[in-house]
């Protein structure tokens, strides 16, 4: 039974944080809240310095009684749920800024990128309804999607590919399953246009990613205004999606190189990989037990 399994795997856990105690200084988990909730009274008896990266925008009592049993709380995005402790700290992103580098020469005009898991929280629905505006709107362009839908049977995936069909067939659109992490580099540097759909709240590494290879991004992240041209955060209708494609994709060849150009100093300076690394380490030096307001 599916009761049975969690409660060997939580006493193996425990065991495992018992009979390793002497071999971990301090303790970092990455969004799993769980891990927290089921190690934090062992932790505090070892004196370990618990610190917990959460960054999503919607959180649960597991959420806040994770957030109490850690020393620091991790997250990269302003709006994230667990940005309202007192314990938060806010981090760069972690780009890899000699893996994700500007193409030697620019990549192809009207290319799009669209790149991520195909749920409804990335919303490829409204990209693929934004791409059917620009071709109505007579605009040229030639658009890939790189991602699969964690559920290939569910509706929400038949609702996509129904979506895709007509674009696919007219050679607008490509679809590419997804792929290894270390081969996505040379997939940015194909195309001009990075578009990112995940509402506000989060901060996907794909848009650091874009923007360290030169990509324009077109986006609905509040946490990107100021950072790239208003006019590439879209309000999430298809229009205001389909209006801030338009723009991106109207860029000159010098504008552009301006704008990537930006985009990436902005990358090295507030979220590189050596930056991340940096502050981690400064978060989890202090091992010392810190006070816990359970």
């Amino acid at each position: 039974p599916r009761f049975a399994r969690r409660i060997v795997y939580a006493v193996r856990f425990k065991w495992l944080a018992w009979r390793l105690r002497y071999d971990y200084d301090a303790v970092f988990v990455h969004m799993n809240e769980e891990y927290v909730v089921l190690g934090s009274l062992l932790w505090r008896l070892f004196r370990k310095n618990i610190v917990f990266w959460r960054n999503h925008k919607i959180g649960s009592w597991r959420t806040r009684l994770a957030v109490l049993a850690s020393g620091e709380v991790c997250h990269t995005s302003p709006e994230a749920f667990v940005a309202f402790s007192a314990k938060a700290v806010r981090m760069p992103l972690g780009i890899d800024t000699d893996m994700f580098m500007p193409p030697a020469s620019p990549a192809p005009v009207g290319t799009i990128l669209f790149l991520g898991r195909l749920d409804p929280v990335k919303q490829p629905d409204i990209f693929l309804q934004a791409l059917a505006v620009l071709e109505s709107r007579g605009v040229s362009f030639r658009a890939e999607i790189c991602g699969s839908p964690t559920d290939p049977q569910a509706v929400y995936a038949q609702k996509y590919a129904a979506l895709a069909a007509p674009l696919v067939s007219k050679g607008m659109l490509t679809l590419s399953l997804g792929m290894p992490h270390a081969e996505t580099p040379t997939l940015y540097q194909s195309h001009a246009v990075y578009v990112n759909l995940t509402p506000s709240g989060s901060f996907d590494k794909t848009i650091g990613e874009a923007m360290a290879s030169g990509c324009a991004v077109v986006a609905v992240n509040d946490v990107l205004r100021g950072v790239v041209p208003e006019e590439f955060i879209a309000g999430g209708s298809v229009a205001s999606v389909a209006d801030a494609l338009e723009k991106a994709l109207a860029l000159g060849k010098e504008e552009r190189a301006v704008l990537g150009k930006k985009a990436r100093e902005y990358i090295l300076q507030e979220h590189s990989l050596s930056l991340l690394v940096g502050r981690l380490q400064t978060v989890l030096g202090d091992t010392s037990m810190k006070r816990h307001d359970l």
